[in-house]
């Protein structure tokens, strides 16, 4: 790691900007949140990170933002990375009551999900939508196209004696992992296409004889679901909605991790479509949206400093200032992750408690953070007076810790992934310490 000067002034700004958090209980009062009000006004999008999937405590914290968002700021929509299918049976729970919140979890196949943090969200959802108007009922929402079957089960469904020949070739994009399977053959991606274009036909037909022209993303797309407000149950145009799901899949499913053109990887795909399905989410000019995501997918960068854009710097380049990209950084304690070795993970062996020590280093923004502020808070980025020292530090090439649902199991301690706080960042929240999420059972995907 490059040496980087820690200006005089910086541990004073730090402090000065730092808002302490009393708690990181959920039901808590939100006088602490209240600085949020300000940054976050003309808002329509906040992206809220983690350093790891695997915390409780960054559970904990986005529940508490997620009630302050929705309670205090109106914010209509959480946004999951989360399986855009699957997503829907959650979606269907906290709306109307519908199944088992636990059992709707573990059908997202992330673990990462599938925790009593996470069920703590999901059913406080429904307490606060049975008692809200209409229009302050909040939904969960799915933006990732992996892990498809739900939308493959539908189809065959509404398909009907046509269903195998549209079918058949897209059935592995049920069970593919990213990252653990090899790319499908392009064939899938020109099956979907086919699939989709159908489907688009049969909507603009049944539009016409309706009287009311109006494409896919204007019948059901602008709620991010497969039943959005337009778009009638089994109607063909929420049928578009599943294809669209397999088409992006299809294209995930057939993209290498690596490529000579690094746009062209699973990557660079992947978060330029959780933007595209973000986007679909804020057709209806009502909603305001929270995304839950990995720090490296909510910032507004590059992921490590490279060519490929994250999640954030597509909703940036769209939205400007309507989007805001919150980091959540710990600086010591314990996450859960599956653990990789020569580069492949098991699937089949659970989640291992990893634990990460603290770290005093002029590159790592959580030492800094720790220095200024030794308690949990959050630091706004945005509004305010940059000394220059302060304005080259933010500049500056930096490093924070970053680990999603896999880790090297030899060296994920030593591993930190470079970032400019200026181009990535709008606001921080810093726990000191964090411990484990707690897996619900049966919860080995």
């Amino acid at each position: 790691m490059t040496a980087v000067a820690v200006p005089e002034d910086l541990t004073g700004w730090l402090a000065g900007r730092a808002g302490r958090l009393d708690t990181l209980e959920p039901g808590a009062p939100v006088a602490d949140l209240e600085p949020l009000r300000l940054a976050l006004d003309g808002v329509r999008v906040v992206g809220l990170g983690e350093a790891t999937h695997g915390t409780r405590e960054f559970f904990l914290l986005k529940h508490r933002l997620l009630r302050f968002l929705v309670e205090e700021l109106g914010y209509t929509v959480l946004a999951m990375e989360a399986s855009v299918a699957a997503a829907e049976a959650v979606n269907d729970y906290v709306l109307h009551g519908t199944g088992d919140a636990a059992e709707a979890l573990g059908g997202m196949v992330f673990w990462t999900w599938h925790t009593r943090e996470m069920l703590a969200v999901v059913e406080w959802m429904r307490e606060h939508n049975r008692a809200a108007p209409p229009e302050r009922r909040v939904r969960f929402a799915g933006i990732d196209p992996q892990y498809p079957a739900a939308s493959i089960e539908w189809l065959a469904r509404h398909l009907g004696e046509v269903a195998p020949a549209f079918l058949e070739p897209l059935a592995a994009l049920g069970q593919t992992r990213l990252g653990v399977d090899g790319p499908l053959d392009p064939a899938v991606e020109t099956a979907a296409r086919r699939l989709e274009d159908y489907l688009n036909a049969r909507c603009e037909e049944a539009d016409a004889d309706a009287g009311s022209p109006r494409d896919a993303d204007e019948t059901g797309a602008d709620a991010g679901s497969p039943r959005g407000a337009d778009a009638g149950h089994g109607s063909p145009c929420e049928a578009v909605v599943h294809a669209r799901t397999l088409r992006q899949s299809a294209v995930l499913a057939s993209r290498p991790m690596r490529h000579a053109d690094p746009q062209q990887t699973v990557i660079a795909v992947r978060d330029l479509f959780l933007a595209d399905n973000v986007d679909r989410l804020l057709r209806d000019p009502g909603v305001k949206v929270a995304v839950w995501a990995h720090n490296g997918h909510v910032m507004t960068g590059h992921h490590g400093g490279g060519p490929v854009p994250a999640m954030g710097r597509h909703l940036r380049q769209r939205h400007g200032d309507a989007y805001y990209a919150l980091g959540l950084l710990m600086g010591e304690g314990e996450f859960r992750a599956r653990r990789s070795r020569f580069g492949r993970p098991d699937p089949r062996k659970p989640p291992v408690r990893n634990r990460v020590p603290r770290v005093d280093n002029a590159t790592m923004v959580e030492a800094r953070l720790a220095a200024a502020c030794p308690y949990d808070h959050l630091l706004d980025l945005r509004a305010g007076e940059r000394p220059d020292g302060v304005a080259r530090w933010l500049g500056a090439r930096l490093y924070v810790r970053g680990f999603g649902a896999v880790v090297n199991r030899f060296t994920y301690k030593f591993t930190f992934t470079p970032t400019v706080l200026a181009d990535d960042f709008d606001g921080l929240a810093f726990i000191r310490s964090g411990t484990c999420s707690t897996a619900l059972p049966a919860a080995s995907r």
